[in-house]
């Protein structure tokens, strides 16, 4: 950053501490569209970022995410690479928007957009999927949240798996399966099969530290180790299918799902889900319409096209929570 750069910061900077925020936003928007015109983005990308996060820090929502919208024409006018510098200006900026402010949502959206675009992932960057799913997971709105952490990093399985866990703990004791199931069929559904046992895992451990009471039976082979509860019957449906992706084997998965076809016509969002992994895994063909996989992860697990709503767990059951179930275990 150049030392006349540095001064324009400044004196923008003495105009919000003035409480001048109007004049201040105004003349960060001219000083940026002359670089963008002149060509000269890294200019441009300075005055927007540092404008921005001066505005937001201030408390001035409306302005600083703007600017931050203006920062995104820049990148994208400029074909910057989703590289670590060009990634953390904007997970900088992300990071000091209030989380009730409406143009946070559109801007984590721009920012998901050009990392696509300009990225080597098509459904865009892990990393800043993993930042924004976690700060969405903080506030309590899992819907959202679920969007990007199952698209997220390594360490996202995580975050995922404690969310539909507390999300779990609102709602009746015999859910657990369709709570683990979020976070299991996402990354099923997008070919990460280590992070669909890491999240799987987490769940059940949490479920086990809550619960010490609740009947589990440890089934130990050569290739692996599972808990088994006689009491959630769903729930160890969705541990032997990860376990017949892991082998490939097409016959462990159909005898499973025959096994469990009652339970599972029980919860009526599943049937979707599973023809695809019998797909993707198996090779079982299902007819095509259209783009199925992320339609139907939208619409069947993510809260339908909406979702922007959610507000608490408490008030946003899964779907089929309701309908007919096994017998409840002994979990409070």
């Amino acid at each position: 950053m150049n030392s006349k750069i540095e001064k324009t910061i400044a004196r923008q900077q003495e105009k919000i501490q003035e409480g001048q925020y109007y004049e201040a936003h105004q003349q960060l928007r001219v000083v940026a569209s002359r670089y963008v015109k002149q060509a000269n983005y890294d200019a441009a990308i300075d005055i927007l970022s540092s404008g921005a996060q001066l505005l937001l820090k201030a408390g001035q929502g409306g302005s600083g995410g703007d600017l931050g919208m203006f920062l995104m024409d820049v990148y994208n006018k400029a074909e910057l690479k989703p590289d670590a510098g060009n990634k953390g200006k904007l997970l900088s900026l992300l990071r000091q928007f209030p989380s009730e402010e409406p143009s946070r949502k559109r801007f984590i959206q721009e920012v998901i957009g050009w990392s696509s675009k300009f990225g080597e992932y098509p459904a865009g960057d892990p990393e800043l999927h993993h930042v924004a799913g976690t700060l969405y997971a903080e506030e309590h709105e899992p819907y959202d949240a679920e969007r990007h952490l199952a698209l997220g990093t390594k360490d996202s399985a995580e975050y995922l798996a404690r969310l539909e866990y507390d999300w779990y703990r609102e709602d009746e004791s015999h859910t657990a399966a369709l709570y683990a199931a979020r976070a299991v069929f996402p990354y099923l559904l997008t070919g990460n099969l280590r992070s669909a046992n890491k999240a799987l895992l987490i769940f059940n451990q949490r479920l086990g530290e809550d619960n010490k009471g609740i009947p589990v039976q440890e089934v130990t082979s050569k290739s692996s180790d599972m808990r088994v509860y006689p009491s959630l019957p769903l729930l160890n449906y969705v541990g032997l299918l990860l376990l017949a992706v892991q082998r490939g084997s097409a016959d462990l998965f159909k005898q499973l799902t025959k096994h469990y076809a009652v339970y599972i016509k029980e919860v009526g969002t599943w049937d979707q889900p599973l023809a695809h992994i019998g797909e993707m895994y198996f090779g079982i063909k299902i007819p095509r319409q259209g783009n199925p996989l992320f339609d139907m992860m939208g619409n069947m697990f993510f809260g339908g096209g909406g979702g922007s709503g959610a507000s608490t767990p408490k008030s946003k059951r899964v779907e089929a929570a309701a309908a007919a179930a096994p017998p409840a275990a002994d979990v409070d």
